[in-house]
């Protein structure tokens, strides 16, 4: 049996690569921290091999706890998704330093820290897959979660190389615009929503916002399937990295 962590795995993309991993006979902790995301899937995956733990990924004290938890009730870990992460619009003028430092606590140092905390009980062979975002698709007033999500990119390439002496291979998952139930932003309107889905209809090349399904399949190619690939990111957006569409 696999055993696997999935960090922001209380809703859309990160519920999706749980029930996936489950489906497949794995026993999984996931985390969230909204407090009602915790408890619907605690619920949705009662009876499951599923362990929802609310973890602040912003907090290394949170962090530490997760890797104690994981360490007491998994022992050891095959795979390793590190999908949290927060997104809100601002344009440039009004992004502020609280929110500037906000994105850079949970999407870089969060995603960073929890690997080292959690990299020693990484089995020989295992997997991490980090969730980042379409390089070529371009969020208009999204500045700061995307300077992040870049930065994860660039520790996602060294990591790739510390972790080769335990044959652990670091990947990245890659989507553009996904249809899940906040449209991937906090705080935007129902109507902000749906015209967020419209643009991403509009503009990516396959006519169409993906799913988390998709985005689910991807990540655990890359963790089960893609055991002769390290240091990639698949792009799961509809054609905008391959230079099909426009921003």
């Amino acid at each position: 049996m696999k055993k696997a962590v999935v960090t922001g795995g209380t809703h859309g993309m990160g519920l999706a690569i749980v029930r996936e991993l489950l489906s497949r006979g794995a026993e999984v902790v996931l985390t969230g921290r909204n407090e009602r995301n915790i408890e619907e899937a605690r619920t949705a995956l009662k009876g499951e091999k599923a362990h929802v733990v609310r973890s602040d990924a912003a907090s290394m004290a949170d962090i530490a706890a997760l890797g104690d938890f994981v360490g007491e009730h998994l022992g050891s870990v095959d795979y390793l998704f590190v999908n949290h992460g927060i997104a809100q619009f601002a344009e440039l003028a009004e992004v502020t330093e609280e929110a500037w430092d906000r994105h850079f606590a949970v999407n870089t140092k969060g995603a960073f820290f929890t690997v080292q905390r959690l990299a020693p009980l990484l089995n020989e062979g295992g997997a991490v897959v980090f969730t980042t975002v379409a390089n070529d698709v371009v969020f208009p007033g999204l500045s700061a979660y995307s300077a992040s999500k870049e930065a994860m990119r660039a520790f996602a390439h060294v990591l790739s190389v510390e972790l080769l002496p335990k044959k652990i291979r670091v990947n990245s998952v890659a989507p553009g615009y996904i249809k899940t139930p906040t449209m991937g932003v906090a705080d935007l309107s129902e109507e902000e929503r749906r015209e967020f889905e419209r643009q991403g209809d509009e503009s990516t090349p396959l006519r169409r916002n993906g799913t988390v399904e998709e985005v689910a399949a991807a990540a655990l190619f890359l963790a089960e399937g893609a055991t002769f690939t390290t240091n990639v990111e698949l792009a799961v957006d509809g054609g905008f990295a391959q230079g099909l569409g426009g921003h």
